[in-house]
């Protein structure tokens, strides 16, 4: 086995185990949290499935993301770094970051406008840790994106030479 086949093997392993907690968290975090919530405060305990919903949608792009992940990974596995369809899953990676990104900006407004007199620093706290952390995916796929398509071109331009 060699370092690179080792690398993309272990980065595999990694992406499965975050894509098994993320399910984990929706199918049986999510609800919990959402129920307990609504029993503690039943003037609000309409806004449970509104609040899975959302969550729900929130996720889809980051499952998004997890698989394009892994198919950049097999693919460079391949051998096929250096491909159109690399370059359409990294785009799809920045793509999904982006939305993620809209997706907590829309939530911390929602969450400002609709929760009044309570500390909801540690929400805003971590929806802007979220934002930070989408940002720097989608801005290393932009980049990654760029270097592949650079990387494309190049290799035409010295075929057509040979």
């Amino acid at each position: 086995m060699t370092l690179k086949r080792a690398s993309t093997l272990f980065l595999k392993a990694v992406l499965l185990f975050v894509t098994g907690v993320a399910l984990t968290l929706c199918i049986f975090g999510l609800p919990g949290m959402a129920a307990m919530d609504a029993k503690l405060h039943p003037e609000t305990a309409y806004l449970q499935y509104p609040f899975l919903i959302a969550a729900y949608i929130f996720f889809t792009p980051f499952f998004i993301a997890l698989y394009q992940t892994f198919r950049l990974l097999t693919l460079i596995d391949q051998g096929k770094a250096f491909s159109d369809v690399s370059l359409k899953a990294l785009k799809t990676i920045r793509n999904c970051a982006l939305a993620i990104i809209v997706f907590i900006v829309l939530g911390e407004l929602a969450t400002v406008a609709l929760i009044r007199g309570e500390d909801i620093t540690h929400i805003i706290t971590l929806g802007v840790l979220i934002t930070i952390g989408s940002a720097a995916v989608a801005l290393f796929a932009s980049l990654l994106q760029k270097l592949v398509r650079d990387a494309m071109r190049l290799k035409s331009e010295n075929d057509l030479i040979v």
